[in-house]
């Protein structure tokens, strides 16, 4: 029963429900990738099985892989379809390896250690602005993944996993058919390229990014029937980008980066670009006043997760047209992506 108030004698009103959610929200989380890091998904799509089966295959202790099970079952990730005995869910299905749609990569990604620690010193980088990954590791993000292969082959991987949800998208929102040649700059294992040289059949275009990043991109495009028309080439965004394109599009780049770095990297992008081209940024855009919605509240946190890991940042329309007249460049119009998990496709001319 509501307590009465010291002051007047009344009830007072019950608090708002969902503070200790949001509390315990690392929870789900933490849980999540453990499954990931366990292969669960992996084992039970072979069929239904309980904890004492799973453990013989992980190598997990028996009663505490019975607890994470109960757990993903809370979650919707398994289905306990009788006392002790676990099924796969079509939600835990993403978590496979082999699955079109997988976001284990992601769930690795995120809930792995890195990211962890670095959450964990997010009120270092609130207080002092400086990237909590720099804090920690005493190096950036990317140096980072470049010492560290391992870590590397699961970023690239969950990079490619958020690609492939947004490629259609992209193709699909946009005329590509205009252009001769693009440059796909940070461009990965050429999941974007691909798409969008299957939707525009005469273009040709250039995965560009670290060695590291675009090792894969051959064996993909390659794959897709597309070798002739594309093409990976390694380098460094700051310093140059490849010459003579008429589009270039970069995605979910920018917001890696700080804003003398970010305009550092259109700045190559404008020296190469060809007269009457294009530059095309694929990014959330940060509403000028935040709401309480889910969609305001997934692009705060990933917004977070830039100033933690990174050191970057997401952006208003405002913002990006300030990096743009920085660059030598003018803002003619953001696209969202309907289809595109909240990205907009932002496009730009050279002036």
């Amino acid at each position: 029963m509501p307590q009465p108030t010291h002051e007047t004698g009344a009830a007072a009103p019950a608090p708002p429900a969902g503070l200790l959610a949001l509390i315990t929200g690392f929870m789900p989380a933490r849980v999540v990738h453990a499954a990931a890091e366990l292969g669960l998904a992996d084992l039970l799509a072979q069929g239904a099985n309980t904890a004492m089966g799973l453990a013989r295959e992980t190598g997990a202790h028996a009663p505490s892989l019975h607890r994470l099970l109960r757990a993903l079952a809370s979650l919707g990730l398994v289905d306990e379809v009788e006392t002790g005995r676990f099924a796969l869910t079509a939600l835990g299905a993403q978590l496979r390896r082999d699955l079109p749609g997988s976001q284990r990569n992601l769930a690795l990604m995120f809930g792995g250690e890195r990211s962890w620690r670095c959450w964990g010193a997010l009120l270092h980088s609130i207080r002092t602005g400086e990237a909590a990954m720099q804090h920690v590791y005493g190096m950036g993000s990317f140096d980072y993944l470049a010492a560290h292969p391992a870590a590397a082959v699961v970023f690239n991987e969950a990079m490619a996993e958020i690609t492939r949800a947004v490629a259609r998208a992209v193709a699909a929102a946009y005329d590509f058919s205009r252009f001769r040649r693009i440059v796909d700059v940070g461009g990965g294992n050429g999941t974007l390229l691909a798409a969008i040289l299957a939707a525009a059949p005469e273009l040709r275009g250039i995965v560009f990014d670290r060695p590291a990043g675009n090792a894969e991109a051959p064996r993909l495009l390659a794959a897709a029937g597309l070798a002739e028309r594309a093409e990976a080439i390694a380098g460094d965004f700051f310093q140059a980008v490849p010459q003579g394109a008429d589009a270039y599009i970069l995605k979910s780049v920018i917001h890696d980066w700080d804003d003398e770095e970010s305009v550092a990297i259109l700045k190559s992008c404008r020296t190469a670009i060809a007269d009457g081209g294009r530059l095309l940024l694929v990014e959330r855009v940060m509403p000028e006043r935040m709401k309480a919605s889910p969609a305001h509240q997934h692009m705060a946190m990933l917004d977070m997760n830039m100033l933690a890991l990174p050191g970057g940042r997401e952006r208003t329309e405002a913002d990006y047209r300030a990096l743009f007249e920085a660059a030598r460049f003018a803002l003619k119009r953001v696209l969202p992506l309907p289809e595109g998990g909240g990205l907009s496709l932002i496009e730009a001319a050279p002036v």
